[in-house]
């Protein structure tokens, strides 16, 4: 028996509308939640036309010519977008019938590419028990026909399988948030034998010790430590309605001081060190879990991956800033301040579940309304979109 994916009605228009004016196909993400029971599917965005393609409408038109680095590096810049418990769970192509018998082979490649690149990124580790199926969408843009396929991206040579692809109206609206302010104070040492103090890798194993913590502290969810197969709304009051305010929230305080193993012995080290990173202030962070049935496990994972996911993706924007603007790190070391971005968040059309984005603080509205256009293929009028974080000097 194959997956089924539920998917928001509206993304059968989107689809549809695409593929009405495409030379001769389109590729795009499909973003959702992967859960033991079934599959939901918020989001489909398009592929951002690259610079050269965008004047001159032309396309390629052979299917191996697929930019497989352009459509990686797009997943990329979507995965940071998104808050905990969404993630990238597939990938479609609409495609003229000459080119749909390519159109498998084409997916497989992006899916296991698209895959390999978020997963160098992430500083946590799947569950055992995780989903790691991801979809193939192939829908032909003459008949309109829709073939949704699976493939296990824990296994190079996983062949497809047969999934349900089910459009659901008011799918969007019914989904439970978590929220937490996390007060993050890590101090990274910089060590006096590490190559030429490469402050990006340093950054990245100081977060790596750091992201082990966050997996071991203890949540608390509206006050209460609650039994990991409890269900998340045991004892509250289910809102009805699917209106954007009928977003349900659960207050979740982190204990980091606080280690679930017992076993947790901690051991001093020396080191000699040339200088340290340190890392401070508060930041907001997100999950969202779909409203059936969720157990308390699920959406804690979902919230502790956002913690860890928004301070790397912030350091990574913040080194691809220095990089841009003053080029490679300077490498003497006297004492520099940087702001990390601000986090924000937006709603998505229709639905109560907000996406995510980070603003250093010189940087426009326009900026931010530009990259939602790019990135997510969505207008955002200014006044919808909530700074969550006071900058931090």
């Amino acid at each position: 028996m194959g997956r089924t994916y539920f998917v928001e009605e509206a993304i059968g228009q989107y689809l549809s509308d695409l593929s009405t004016n495409l030379n001769p196909y389109v590729t795009g993400l499909l973003i959702g939640q992967c859960s033991p029971q079934r599959d939901y599917v918020i989001r489909a965005v398009r592929t951002p036309p690259k610079e050269e393609q965008k004047g001159d409408h032309v396309s390629p038109s052979k299917l191996s010519s697929v930019d497989e680095e352009w459509i990686t590096t797009h997943a990329s810049q979507v995965s940071r977008m998104l808050p905990g418990g969404l993630l990238v769970l597939g990938v479609f192509i609409i495609a003229t019938p000459e080119l749909s018998k390519d159109s498998q082979n084409a997916l497989r490649k992006l899916i296991f590419s698209v895959e390999k690149s978020l997963t160098k990124r992430r500083l946590w580790k799947p569950a055992e028990e995780e989903v790691s199926d991801r979809a193939a969408l192939q829908i032909c843009s003459a008949t309109k026909k829709v073939v949704c396929r699976t493939y296990d991206v824990q296994d190079p040579k996983s062949s497809a399988k047969p999934a349900d692809w089910k459009y659901q109206s008011a799918l969007s609206a019914s989904w439970l948030a978590l929220d937490c302010t996390v007060n993050v104070n890590i101090h990274i040492p910089l060590l006096a034998t590490s190559p030429n103090h490469d402050l990006e890798k340093n950054t990245k194993n100081g977060l790596n010790r750091w992201s082990k913590q966050i997996e071991d502290s203890v949540f608390l969810v509206n006050g209460q430590i609650k039994d990991d197969d409890t269900e998340l709304l045991e004892g509250q009051k289910k809102i009805r309605g699917n209106t954007q305010s009928s977003t349900q929230f659960s207050d979740v305080k982190v204990l980091t001081q606080l280690s679930q193993s017992s076993s947790h012995r901690s051991t001093a080290t020396v080191q000699v060190c040339s200088g340290s990173i340190n890392l401070k202030g508060a930041v907001k962070c997100r999950a969202y879990v779909h409203n059936n049935k969720p157990k308390v496990k699920e959406a804690i994972q979902a919230l502790k991956r956002d913690i860890i996911n928004t301070l790397s993706d912030r350091c990574e924007i913040l080194f691809e800033d220095l990089i841009i603007n003053k080029g490679p790190q300077k490498k003497n070391f006297e004492r520099e301040y940087h702001v990390l971005p601000q986090r924000l968040f937006v709603p998505i059309a229709g639905s109560s579940v907000m996406l995510s984005d980070y603003k250093f603080g010189d940087e426009a509205t326009g900026e931010i309304q530009e990259r939602f256009v790019e990135m997510l293929d969505q207008s955002v009028q200014a006044e919808d979109i909530h700074i969550a974080e006071e900058i931090n000097t």
